[in-house]
């Protein structure tokens, strides 16, 4: 009936058309009715189908502030302890406005708001992209210097894999090497030197482990690292006294004595080097330097370091 009545009202009343008499001719008429109805209805179907959600998507766009009343709103919300609005203005402004001076200055404080934050990935993140955009930029040193802090504050305890010791270490040399009159360097220095002593004590912690099974050449090996590449670092006392031992276990008697007397060269008030000259003297022996051991010319490195 709906078909009819629409046949009805595209033919006038009165009017005697060729589809009443020619079924053929009104089955082509009706698909091209149907056909045109399509076209105009589908879409409207599908606009009604379309949600709420939908149309909010479509039609929203995001409000842009001028770049300075987001920098100066992201440094008061960062003053003010709310880092999580602080970091979302600074980040409004590289987004919106992603060429301005006020983007550059924003990236370097929304890398500091993140590691404010403990979000330390989005921290190096940003301050790697900001040296790699600016660096000859005045704050190029301080982004760098973030990287590194962010990798520091993430480093773990040594029975832990030490792989952010080596980050922060490659991230504060960089600060060191790249900008050396920065007023970061010194801190800097001092990161650096407390992960490599994180990384020495893993070396400890590992060789003292097979130390105890009396895996003695794997322990050596250990402990052989820490003094040929931590030698400024407090484990290298243990670390001498520990070759001592493990040489000695062992039966090389002039290896036992190069490292003790190598340790007494160095740090002769040391408790290790007591334990040591006491070990060598249970066998009949005490310290000796020995001109072919690789311990030769390990003793001036750490008088040096």
């Amino acid at each position: 009936m709906f078909y009819g009545a629409m046949l009805e009202a595209v033919t006038p009343k009165g009017r005697t058309t060729d589809m009443q008499f020619n079924p053929g001719a009104r089955s082509k008429a009706m698909r091209r009715l149907f056909v045109s109805l399509a076209v105009v209805t589908i879409p409207l179907l599908l606009t009604a189908c379309q949600s709420d959600d939908d149309i909010s998507l479509a039609t929203y766009v995001e409000q842009t502030d001028p770049p300075d009343q987001l920098y100066n709103e992201g440094l008061a919300n960062l003053n003010a302890g709310r880092l999580r609005e602080a970091e979302r203005k600074f980040s409004a402004i590289d987004r919106q406005h992603p060429y301005s001076e006020y983007a550059r200055k924003a990236m370097v404080m929304s890398a500091f708001t993140s590691y404010r934050n403990g979000d330390y990935e989005e921290a190096i993140n940003a301050g790697k992209r900001y040296v790699q955009l600016y660096p000859s930029s005045e704050d190029a040193a301080y982004a760098q210097y973030i990287v590194g802090l962010s990798y520091f504050r993430q480093i773990r305890d040594v029975t832990q894999d030490q792989k952010e010791s080596r980050r922060a270490i490659e991230a504060m040399e960089e600060v060191e090497q790249r900008w050396p009159d920065s007023s970061y360097v010194d801190d800097a220095q001092a990161k650096i030197r407390f992960a490599r002593d994180q990384l020495a004590g893993k070396e400890m912690q590992v060789g003292r482990y097979y130390l105890e099974r009396r895996e003695y050449i794997a322990a050596i090996k250990r402990f052989r690292y820490v003094v040929e590449n931590y030698s400024n670092t407090r484990h290298v006392e243990e670390a001498l006294a520990r070759l001592t031992e493990s040489y000695y276990a062992m039966g090389l008697a002039q290896e036992a004595q190069a490292a003790a007397a190598v340790l007494g060269q160095n740090f002769p008030d040391s408790r290790w080097y007591a334990d040591s000259y006491k070990l060598l003297q249970s066998g009949g022996l005490e310290p000796r330097e020995n001109s072919g051991s690789w311990l030769a010319g390990v003793g001036k490195l750490i008088v040096g370091g």
